[in-house]
């Protein structure tokens, strides 16, 4: 078996599209109460504040609604406010719309009690849509269920509110790989032209890095001589790195939190590493899907599975027989950095590839 000294240039200079952390969305709307409360249905106004910078499945929200409502059949009016905290989950797009959903907790004030109403707790849950006029402004579309406490009673209130959502502060994002060209290999000897420094080297001769003859052994046959080779049981045909160790490839590509779903950057890097394998079809490739920790490990290792499975049918689509490439997944048991930072959770959620020569 031959080393090949790979320099991904299918993973070429990409920008990906930069998410925001911070939302906010003034609203109005109307609220329908229970005739238990003896409210009339009114309008209201109120702001939500929502924070996206956090690596989880939902992403808090701070909601404040206010109301001037009038007692039914009594000249008398309260203010009521409303103050909860919830946790919003975002869908994926279906066509021009962002279903979204929320559950939390709040509390209600009235200056005025009549008919048994109380200053009380209440719990939520709300379904709604975001609309994306620009890049980062969305109309929001939301209804809003509240189970109320009232002494030994539970009343209920449902809100439909309608805001302007506005979107800021932009993520930073980890620079993306330079992109550098694969040259030729005219000696077929496993070393790029720029980096052989014996061109002529004879078929079948096994050479070190610089493309020369090797001097000394190599029992595991990976073209590193034993000497200098970090890992002398590399299984026969997987493609090394210069110490002698399997060459892993970061595809660099990207999903939503719990989805498989290939974005319009990723997949370009996919189709160039599908041209390699198109162009080099002496190769196969593995690909190997990862997570972090979040969420269940069985979840997880379905989810790895999935996105391997993803990319894998992607590269066949380009062009490249399905008997040459494979896919598994390994869930969140080899993390290559702390799950304890966003930084590191993002990079543990990752694809792989390796080589073998056949």
């Amino acid at each position: 078996m031959k080393r090949l000294l790979l320099i991904p240039a299918f993973l070429g200079t990409m920008a990906i599209a930069q998410e925001y952390k911070y939302e906010i969305t003034p609203v109005i709307g109307y609220n329908i109460a229970e005739g238990n409360l003896n409210l009339e249905n009114q309008s209201l106004i109120g702001v939500e504040l929502q924070y996206n910078d956090v690596d989880s499945f939902l992403k808090p929200e701070l909601s404040l609604l206010h109301t001037d409502a009038d007692y039914e059949n009594s000249p008398l009016s309260t203010d009521i406010n409303r103050i909860a905290i919830n946790g919003v989950h975002e869908y994926d797009t279906i066509g021009s719309l962002i279903p979204l959903t929320k559950v939390g907790v709040g509390y209600e004030t009235m200056n005025r009690h009549l008919f048994e109403n109380k200053e009380s707790i209440f719990f939520d849950v709300g379904v709604g849509a975001k609309v994306p006029l620009t890049d980062a402004i969305a109309l929001k579309l939301e209804a809003v269920y509240m189970l109320k406490n009232n002494d030994n009673r539970w009343d209920n209130n449902l809100a439909m509110l309608a805001g302007i959502n506005f979107s800021f502060g932009k993520k930073a994002q980890a620079p993306a790989p330079v992109e550098t060209a694969v040259d030729g290999d005219d000696d077929n000897d496993g070393v790029l032209n720029s980096l052989d420094q014996c061109p002529t080297t004879p078929a079948g001769t096994t050479v070190d890095a610089s493309g020369c003859k090797v001097v000394d052994g190599d029992d595991d046959q990976d073209s590193v001589l034993n000497s200098i080779d970090e890992c002398p049981t590399t299984p026969l045909g997987h493609v090394v790195n210069s110490k002698g160790c399997e060459l892993i490839v970061n595809l660099n590509v990207n999903f939503e939190n719990n989805s498989y779903e290939v974005d319009d950057a990723s997949l370009v890097r996919i189709q160039k590493f599908a041209k390699f394998l198109v162009d080099f079809p002496n190769y196969n490739a593995q690909i190997v899907g990862h997570t972090n920790n979040i969420g269940r490990e069985s979840s997880n290792q379905r989810l790895s599975e999935n996105r391997a499975s993803a990319v894998k049918d992607l590269i066949v689509k380009e062009g490249v027989e399905a008997s040459r490439v494979s896919s598994a997944g390994k869930g969140e048991s080899s993390p290559i950095t702390t799950n304890d930072t966003p930084e590191g959770l993002a990079e543990n959620r990752r694809i792989e590839a390796t080589l073998t020569k056949n």
